[in-house]
Order: structure tokens, then sequence, then C-alpha cells
């Protein structure tokens, strides 16, 4: 089975997740978003467990900038 250089740093609704991938553009880190919903529902197998939600991925070697980006958001947001 071949690994993944990708790690899974954030899940969210559509929102919260454009505003993390916008600011890791500015620090130049391209994250990759997955929509499992929309994912099944363009199969054909219907809505998932958590419409609206998405899953940010980033290369491994850009995970400690990353996070620092989502911790700053979500922490923001709690505020």
């Amino acid at each position: 089975m071949k690994t993944s250089n990708y790690i899974r740093i954030f899940t969210g609704d559509f929102f919260i997740v454009q505003r993390i991938i916008g600011q890791l553009k500015t620090i130049n880190i391209n994250a990759v978003v997955k929509d499992p919903t929309e994912s099944a529902r363009l199969a054909g197998f219907g809505g998932g467990i958590l419409p609206g939600f998405q899953e940010i991925f980033v290369n491994i070697n850009e995970l400690d900038k990353a996070i620092h980006i989502v911790e700053s958001i979500t922490s923001e947001l709690r505020a």
C-alpha cells in the first residue's frame, strides 16, 4: 500500500475551510480540500454523514506552519 505525504489538519464547514485555505495560500502552502459528501453525491451514493463539511490536507513537510494557521483561525472564532 502506498503511503501519502499528505496529512489531514482540519475538518469543518465550507466557510471556515475557505478562510484557512486563503491564509495557507498567503504563505505558499497548497492544501488539498476533500469534500466526502460531494464525492459521494457525484458517485450516486447520496449525501454523507456530515453534509457541508470538508477536510483540509497538507504536505507533511508544511505541517508546522499549517497547524499554526488553523489554530490561529479556530481560536479567533471561539473568542
